[in-house]
C-alpha cells in the first residue's frame, strides 16, 4: 500500500485528461480574451463613430457658417449686378417695346394704306369694267339702232317701190284695157262693116237664088213651114229654152273670153311682178344674209367679250383667293416668327441672368485671329464669291455677331461639360477614398466580408499572403492615408 503523503504516479489517461482540461481552460481563456477584445473594439468603434459624427457636425457647422458668409457676399454682389442688369434690361425692353409699338403702328398704317390702295384699285377696275361694258352696250345699241333704221328705211323704200310698181302696173293694166277696148271697138266696127257687105252680097245672092228657086222654095217652104209649124209646135218650149240658153251661152262666152283675156293679162302682169318680186327678194335675201352675218359676227364678238369678261372675273377671283391664301400663310408664318422671336427673347432674358459682368459689358468678344489672318479674310471678303453657297452665306453677314455669341456659348458649354466630367471623376475618386477611410475606421459585416489589410484578428489578416520571390526586389508603394487626403480635400 502506498503512503498517504505522496502522490501515486500518473497514468496516461490522467495525463491526457489533464492536457485536455488545460487546453479547454486555455481555449476558454482565449474566448474570454476575444470577447473582451471584441467588446473593446466595439466600444472603441462606437466611441470613434460618436467622435466622428460630433467632429463632422462641428466641421459642417463651421463650413456652413463660412459658406453662408461667402454666399451672402456673392448674393449681395449678384443682387447689385442683377439690379443694374434689370434696370438696363428694363430700359432695353422699354426701348424695344417703343420701337415695336412704333413698328406696329407703321405696319398698321402701311397695311391700311395698302388695303386702301388695293380697294381703290379694285374699285377703279370695277368702274373701268363697268364703263367698258356700258360703252360696248352703247355701241351695240347704236349699231342695232343703225341697223334697225337702215332696215326700216330699206323696207320702207322697198314697200314704196312696190307700191309705185303696183300703181304703174295698174296704170299699164288700165291703159292696156282701154287700148284693148278701143281695139275691140275698131274690130267690131270693121266686123260690122264686113258683115254688112257680106249681108248685102248674100242678099243679092239670095235674091238671085230666090228668083231661081222661088218655086222650089215655095214648095219647100210650104213643106218646111208645115214641118216647121209641126216642129215649132212640138218644140216651142225647147226652143224658148234653147234661145234663152243660147243667149246666156253667148253672154257667158263673151264674159269667159273677157275674163280669159283679163286673166291672161293678169297672169302676164303677175309673172312680171313675180319676176320683179323674185329679183327684189333675192336682193333682200342677200341684204338680210349680210345683216345676219353681221349680226352673228356681232353676237360672236359679244359672246367672246362676255367669255373674256367671265375669264377675267374668274382669274381675278382666283388671284384674290390666292392672295388671301398667301396672306393667311404669310400671317401664320409671321406669327410663328413672332412667337419664335418671343421665345428667343425669353431665352435671352433667362441666359442674361447667367452672364458674367465681362459678358454684360462686352457681349461680343474680339477676334482671335492674327493681323495677317484678318487681312486675308478682308481680301477674301472683297473678292467676288464664285460658289453659290458662298453667295448665299454673303446674305447672312448681318448675323456675324450672333454667330460670335453662339460660338462662344457653344465653346463654354463644351468647356463646362468637360469640367463637369472632370469634377465627376474627382468626386468619384474622393467618394472612393472616403469609403476606404470609413471602411478602415469602422467594423461591419460588409467590412468583415471584404479584404481589409487594417483588420487583424489574432495577429492574422484576412488578406492572403502573396508568394514572395526572393530573387526579385519587392515594389515600393507610396501610401497616403485616407484621413489625411480627406482633411486636405475638405
Amino acid at each position: 500500500m502506498p503512503r498517504k503523503g505522496k502522490r501515486a504516479p500518473k497514468t496516461e489517461e490522467e495525463r491526457l485528461l489533464m492536457l485536455q482540461h488545460k487546453m479547454m481552460a486555455e481555449e476558454e481563456q482565449l474566448r474570454k480574451k476575444e470577447r473582451l477584445l471584441n467588446q473593446f473594439l466595439k466600444d472603441k468603434l462606437a466611441k470613434e463613430e460618436r467622435n466622428s459624427s460630433l467632429n463632422l457636425n462641428k466641421i459642417n457647422t463651421q463650413w456652413r457658417t463660412i459658406l453662408r458668409e461667402v454666399k451672402a457676399k456673392e448674393l449681395r454682389k449678384d443682387i447689385e449686378i442683377l439690379s443694374q442688369t434689370f434696370e438696363r434690361v428694363v430700359d432695353c425692353k422699354d426701348s424695344v417695346i417703343k420701337s415695336l409699338a412704333k413698328d406696329l403702328t407703321e405696319a398698321e398704317d402701311q397695311y391700311a394704306y395698302a388695303l386702301q390702295g388695293h380697294l381703290h384699285n379694285v374699285d377703279e377696275l370695277i368702274a373701268l369694267q363697268r364703263s367698258r361694258l356700258a360703252y360696248l352696250e352703247e355701241c351695240y345699241n347704236e349699231e342695232l339702232e343703225a341697223l334697225t333704221k337702215e332696215f326700216e328705211t330699206e323696207r320702207k323704200m322697198i314697200v314704196d317701190h312696190h307700191e309705185k310698181e303696183m300703181r304703174y302696173l295698174q296704170d299699164v293694166y288700165l291703159a292696156m284695157e282701154q287700148n284693148f277696148i278701143d281695139t275691140e271697138y275698131e274690130a267690131k266696127l270693121e266686123f260690122q262693116s264686113m258683115w254688112d257687105d257680106l249681108k248685102n252680097k248674100n242678099l243679092e245672092e239670095k235674091h238671085f237664088l230666090r228668083m231661081q228657086l222661088e218655086s222650089t222654095v215655095e214648095d219647100l217652104w210650104r213643106r218646111f213651114q208645115e214641118a216647121l209649124k209641126n216642129y215649132t209646135d212640138a218644140t216651142e218650149d225647147r226652143k224658148l229654152a234653147f234661145e234663152t240658153l243660147k243667149t246666156k251661152d253667148q253672154k257667158s262666152s263673151k264674159e269667159i273670153e273677157t275674163q280669159m283675156k283679163k286673166l291672161q293679162k293678169i297672169q302676164d302682169s303677175i309673172a312680171l311682178l313675180r319676176s320683179k318680186i323674185l329679183v327684189h327678194t333675192r336682193e333682200n335675201e342677200e341684204q338680210n344674209q349680210h345683216i345676219r352675218v353681221d349680226k352673228d359676227l356681232v353676237h360672236r364678238q359679244l359672246q367672246k367679250l362676255k367669255q373674256q369678261m367671265n375669264v377675267a372675273r374668274a382669274e381675278a377671283r382666283r388671284n384674290l383667293a390666292k392672295l388671301t391664301w398667301e396672306s393667311n400663310i404669310t400671317l401664320r408664318a409671321l406669327k410663328k416668327i413672332v412667337e419664335k422671336g418671343d421665345l428667343i427673347l425669353r431665352l435671352a432674358e433667362i441666359c442674361r441672368k447667367f452672364e458674367t459682368e465681362e459678358e454684360k459689358v462686352l457681349p461680343f468678344y474680339s477676334s482671335m485671329l492674327t493681323p495677317e489672318e484678318l487681312q486675308e479674310v478682308e481680301q477674301n471678303d472683297h473678292e467676288e464669291p464664285t460658289i453659290e453657297f458662298a453667295k448665299l452665306i454673303e446674305n447672312y453677314t448681318g448675323l456675324e455677331n450672333f454667330w460670335k455669341r453662339y460660338n462662344k456659348v457653344k465653346l463654354e458649354q463644351l468647356s463646362l461639360q468637360r469640367r463637369r466630367a472632370q469634377l465627376l471623376e474627382t468626386n468619384e475618386k474622393l467618394r472612393h477614398m472616403l469609403k476606404q477611410y470609413l471602411d478602415g475606421i469602422s467594423v461591419s459585416d460588409e467590412v468583415l466580408s471584404q479584404l481589409n489589410p487594417l483588420l487583424i484578428i489574432n495577429q492574422r489578416s484576412n488578406i492572403p499572403l502573396p508568394h514572395i520571390d526572393t530573387s526579385q526586389k519587392p515594389p515600393i508603394y507610396n501610401v497616403i492615408e485616407a484621413a489625411h487626403v480627406a482633411s486636405r480635400t475638405l
